[in-house]
């Protein structure tokens, strides 16, 4: 892996050139080889027909200067006994322009041809070598020394010689290497169709991220297998997209803060408008509740239930003024080193007596105890919060309600779990559980700000509140707080 590493860090344009440079040097070492490999076919069937003219000649001078007869039938059975390719016909001539031995028994004792005397005219006139066709005509004369000044001229031997054998030699060189140059050439198309086809993939990936990420899915992410300009281009379409889910991120952050100003100036109204009259209220049913007692003891008790459920209800839209007050207020943190064990006891109290009250059993697991630098008023609101929608949860089941609450430091990280096995939230509910006013809560006295007023705090502490549900398994809440803040 380690090897292909630097190929993968190279440009488009420097791996095209490798690669043409590769197929032109495999091209050429091929048919260099076939180059060689055809010149030593030549060579050797050279040295072949060499070998072979040599021995003919040889033979035929000897029939020439033999001192008896001569014996035709030897030339003949020579070359059916090599098989000789090259040399068609051999003839021996006489000085009467007669022919004397051939390896064509039939022409033996006839005078030679008008032709055949023309070319050994034009052998005497220092032209041994005529082309006619496909063959080579070769007449040289048979001379050997007879006096000291004087040669014995005995005739002439004429040499006819094929010379398709070497065309056929070179025209099977010649086919092999176009062959050969076809197929280095087929290879180096398959080799450019996968090269390319490894590249416009990516391409196409690229387009169809693009139009899904165009038509709002910004959680596409591209593989980055390679540093060329493809890697560089996944790497920058990645980029990009990052930077759109940051300022979608940042829109969505926005909505939110002009939806919470908008709820602060609506707070604040309702604070002047209704908190004050709602104040009247309860002390004129304090006034009547004590003037105006009824003496009867039945009517006495109806009184005093009507009164109380004024009571309430007064309290419960006061409880809903306050609820909107808090939530528009901006968070301001007076941060501190605090023992988060420390804070657990601080709640446990009154986390108990509502657990009492409830019927829920409790089960709390301290760990090792750390210091966090955090506002510890804040986050106790926190952890009621959670623990409020916990108790909730588990009105109305059927099993025993337990509530677990258990710390621990995770990846350098605080992380406080409060698990609970009440009604639990369906998967259509979960995007919306940290969103102000939503409530799965039918007959809910609050506004379903807790958990998103938890979410803000957190968060300004740097931290994140995570939230696990599954519908009638109950819910888990992580409140996650950085240990070095």
């Amino acid at each position: 892996m380690e090897m292909k590493k630097p190929f993968l860090s190279l440009s488009i344009n420097t791996k095209l050139i490798i690669m043409m440079l590769l197929l032109s040097f495999i091209l050429i070492s091929i048919l260099l080889f076939f180059y060689n490999r055809s010149e030593q076919k030549i060579f050797s069937e050279i040295e072949k027909q060499t070998a072979e003219l040599t021995k003919a000649i040889q033979i035929g001078v000897e029939e020439v200067t033999a001192s008896g007869t001569t014996d035709e039938a030897r030339l003949s059975n020579y070359l059916r006994q090599l098989n000789t390719k090259g040399i068609k016909e051999i003839t021996i001539i006489s000085n009467d322009d007669k022919i004397i031995a051939s390896t064509i028994p039939t022409q033996i004792g006839k005078p030679i041809t008008r032709k055949k005397k023309e070319l050994i005219i034009r052998a005497e006139l220092g032209d041994p070598v005529s082309d006619e066709g496909k063959t080579y005509n070769v007449i040289f004369p048979v001379i050997s020394g007879g006096t000291q000044y004087a040669y014995i001229h005995h005739g002439y031997i004429h040499l006819k010689i094929n010379k398709d054998d070497f065309s056929d030699l070179l025209k099977t060189a010649t086919l092999e290497k176009i062959v050969v140059t076809i197929f280095v050439f087929l290879i180096g198309i398959i080799m450019t169709l996968i090269f390319s086809k490894h590249y416009t993939r990516p391409i196409e990936d690229v387009v169809k991220a693009a139009i899904k990420v165009a038509n709002g899915d910004l959680t596409q992410k591209l593989p980055v297998n390679s540093r060329d300009e493809i890697g560089q281009l996944s790497e920058s379409f990645n980029y990009m997209v990052s930077k759109l889910q940051e300022q979608k991120a940042v829109e969505e952050r926005l909505r939110e803060v002009e939806h919470l100003s908008a709820i602060g100036q609506l707070s604040r109204n309702i604070a002047h408008e209704i908190r004050n009259p709602l104040n009247y209220i309860s002390l004129s049913i304090d006034y009547i509740n004590d003037k105006y007692i009824p003496t009867e003891e039945k009517e006495k008790e109806r009184f005093i239930k009507i009164v109380s459920g004024i009571k309430a209800e007064i309290q419960r839209l006061n409880n809903i003024v306050n609820d909107f007050l808090t939530y528009s207020k901006p968070i301001k943190l007076n941060r501190k080193m605090t023992s988060f064990n420390q804070i657990l006891e601080d709640l446990q109290s009154v986390i108990n007596a509502k657990a009492e009250i409830e019927g829920v059993k409790i089960v709390i697991e301290k760990q090792s105890d750390c210091e966090l630098m955090v506002d510890p008023d804040l986050i106790k609101s926190c952890i009621l919060n959670v623990v409020t929608n916990a108790f909730q949860a588990m009105q109305n089941i059927q099993k025993e309600p337990m509530l677990r609450i258990s710390s621990d430091i995770i990846n350098n990280e605080f992380v406080l779990t409060v698990l609970d096995n009440g009604e639990g939230v369906s998967k259509e509910d979960l995007p919306k559980v940290f969103e102000p006013f939503f409530t799965t809560k039918k007959e809910s006295i609050g506004l379903g700000l807790g958990l998103s007023f938890t979410k803000r705090v957190i968060e300004e502490h740097g931290g994140r509140v995570e939230f696990k549900s599954q519908k009638g398994e109950g819910s888990e809440v992580r409140i996650i707080l950085p240990l070095y803040s």
